[in-house]
């Protein structure tokens, strides 16, 4: 900035101070296109750490399909998200787009902006903000297909996920940040619903449909016994899988960063996606006392667990991101710790009770995590004027916005998995699950170098079995007439 207002000084000039104010906002223009650039490049680790989160949790025979799966959401939702989910979240904040390109009416003309046709969506030297706040929600948009993938992990079909990932990623989250995430949205204007950095938005939306899908989908072969007791299957890599929870959890700063709006000029600088005041500082706070909390209530929990450990850590930052801008560092460290133990405990029920195989406990981590984080907003910042007409958040309105995005998750989730399954093109035919979708789809083993040794299954009373028996006894039992 400074270097705009010396350079007609050293021309010889006397810039006016209409030419001075055209400079300072030019600045803070490029400032908030350079933000978002970086946010972009740093939440790109959020999905390098899910690659390797879920491949290291997959079998080492499904190991290559399971990385395949995150690139080729990047390669779907990327294209549908530019000519449907941008213009969803543009023109759908009412509910509907009453003033048509118009619309909403808290943002006038914001729809208009958000057409893939629109001057905003391709090279224009005079806006230098709307392709980076674009990219910036197309990559909230891959981390909820994301999600969605570890849960389903070892027996979807690549072609069931990435329909699904599509429409998960490119209507069904964005529909209810439109609703809920957004300044005009009609969960914020009329209710006061809160969720700063997105906990159910993004977080709980995705658990919630992946569980519908869960429940169409099915366990893996082998995974309970005839009594309908939980085994478990060993990481072919737990070390992979915790590089890649870390990678996450570097990328999350990104995602708290591109979840606030700059404003370099006008103070105190920071805004949060409700255009309500906040800092960068207080977030960043937020999510690192957030990560310890979790940290600690997933070890407790979890009796020292390394897979519930980290994944707590995760469930902690979901739990207190949606009161992100204004918790105390001391009582978001305090609520993390709970997310991270209602993590562990939710995960096993889902398991044991329920009989519902999610191979990476997302819906616990995501799902159940992201509700209860909206959850504590209404209990410990009821009150907090929130939005551009200060509608103060309550209990009342939070619940609103639960009751309102549970069954928008759950049923597209429920009902295109539904449709899959009946059209048998949901899931891989139980041969190719038992010899490994690597060998079906790349017909080759992608660690030729070292011995294919047996595979070990956990029974439920912890012992470490091979796996082979089992699997063809629960085979057979899939196989049977009338089954």
């Amino acid at each position: 900035m400074i270097s705009s207002i010396v350079s007609p000084l050293l021309a010889g000039t006397e810039p006016t101070i209409q030419e001075l104010a055209d400079q300072v906002k030019l600045d803070s223009q490029v400032l908030t296109e350079q933000f978002y650039f970086y946010t972009v490049v740093v939440m790109w680790l959020i999905h390098v750490g899910f690659m390797a989160y879920e491949g290291g949790v997959a079998r080492r025979k499904n190991l290559m399909s399971t990385a395949m799966k995150n690139i080729l959401t990047i390669a779907v939702v990327t294209p549908s998200f530019y000519y449907f989910g941008w213009y969803v979240y543009g023109c759908f904040e009412e509910g509907w787009p009453k003033s048509g390109h118009a619309s909403p009416d808290a943002l006038p003309g914001f729809c208009g902006l958000t057409a893939p046709w629109s001057a905003g969506l391709g090279p224009n030297l005079q806006d230098h903000v709307s392709l980076v706040f674009f990219l910036a929600f197309l990559l909230f948009s891959w981390t909820t297909g994301s999600i969605m993938s570890g849960a389903l992990i070892e027996r979807v079909r690549l072609s069931a996920y990435l329909l699904l990932t599509v429409v998960l990623g490119s209507f069904v989250w964005i529909l209810d940040a439109a609703w809920g995430w957004s300044s005009g949205g009609w969960l914020v204007t009329r209710f006061g619903f809160h969720d700063a950095i997105a906990s159910l938005v993004v977080h709980g939306v995705a658990g919630a449909f992946a569980f519908g899908v869960l429940l169409n989908l099915g366990p893996r072969i082998g995974k309970y016994d005839a009594s309908g007791r939980a085994r478990s299957f060993r990481p072919h890599n737990l070390h992979m899988t915790l590089m890649g929870l870390m990678l996450i959890f570097t990328g999350f700063y990104g995602f708290y960063a591109a979840c606030l709006v700059i404003q370099s000029t006008a103070f105190p600088g920071w805004l949060n996606i409700y255009l309500s005041p906040t800092t960068l500082g207080a977030i960043a706070m937020v999510i690192t006392f957030g990560f310890a909390g979790g940290f600690t209530g997933g070890w407790f929990a979890s009796k020292g667990d390394p897979f519930w450990t980290l994944s707590g850590g995760l469930a902690g930052v979901i739990a207190v991101s949606a009161g992100a801008d204004v918790y105390h560092p001391s009582l978001a460290y305090l609520l993390s710790a709970s997310g991270g133990m209602l993590a562990v405990w939710a995960g096993g029920w889902i398991e044991r009770t329920l009989r519902v195989d999610d191979a990476v406990g997302a819906v616990a981590v995501h799902g159940v995590c992201g509700f209860y984080g909206v959850f504590l907003v209404g209990i410990f910042a009821g009150g907090y004027p929130t939005g551009i007409n200060n509608v103060p958040v309550s209990f009342g309105g939070q619940l609103m916005g639960m009751l309102a995005f549970l069954p928008l998750a759950f049923l597209p989730g429920y009902g295109v998995s539904w449709l899959l399954k009946k059209a048998n093109l949901l899931r891989v035919p139980p041969e190719v699950e038992l010899e490994g979708i690597d060998l079906a789809e790349f017909q080759q083993d992608f660690y030729p170098e070292f011995e294919r040794v047996p595979e070990v299954i956990v029974t439920p009373d912890g012992r470490a079995v091979e796996a082979g028996p089992i699997l063809l006894e629960d085979y057979r039992a899939v196989i049977r007439p009338g089954r």
